[in-house]
């Protein structure tokens, strides 16, 4: 899998933040629509039922605050023995009935994330709501490239950049 801005690829899926594991909660884009996960959560909304997918409290730093974010808590690792789990953040689901609330885990190294990269990031969570991206293209770029991992900053942004179509 690779990271590329808020969400996580795979070959034959697209998670935003961190793939969900045991009963954690998290949310799938598949090319049908929208999934939320987790104990208590299996909810499905067909693209045509969503009207938008926002971001709250997403984890956002610029390059050296996190470096040196990261640095701290590598020091503390060493030095106690124990990690933290990362960030967390909201991702509401709206559609013309309800908004749903799910607790996402950053998905990034270090958990924080470049403005740009979540910028770039809700423009084309946008652009998926409006039916004016195709998650086909993101689960096309995994089943290409995941497997070698997260590409360079650069590479992120300039995938973001076209998957958003600007």
């Amino acid at each position: 899998m690779a990271m590329v801005g808020l969400f996580w690829i795979g070959e034959d899926s697209v998670y935003v933040g961190a793939e969900p594991v045991g009963a954690a909660s998290g949310v799938r884009l598949t090319e049908a629509g929208v999934e939320t996960l987790g104990a208590g959560r299996g909810r499905f909304w067909a693209w045509d039922e969503v009207v938008r997918i926002r971001t709250d409290g997403v984890p956002v730093r610029s390059g050296a605050r996190r470096m040196a974010s990261m640095a701290f808590d590598a020091v503390l690792v060493a030095v106690t023995g124990y990690g933290e789990l990362p960030p967390a953040f909201l991702l509401e689901v709206v559609t013309a009935e309800e908004t749903v609330e799910v607790t996402v885990q950053a998905a990034v190294a270090g958990g924080f994330y470049q403005p740009s990269e979540y910028e770039l990031s809700t423009a084309l969570l946008e652009r998926l709501a409006d039916g004016a991206a195709e998650v086909g293209d993101l689960l096309a770029w995994g089943r290409d490239h995941a497997a070698e991992g997260t590409p360079p900053r650069e590479e992120r942004e300039a995938l973001l950049r076209k998957w958003a179509g600007g």
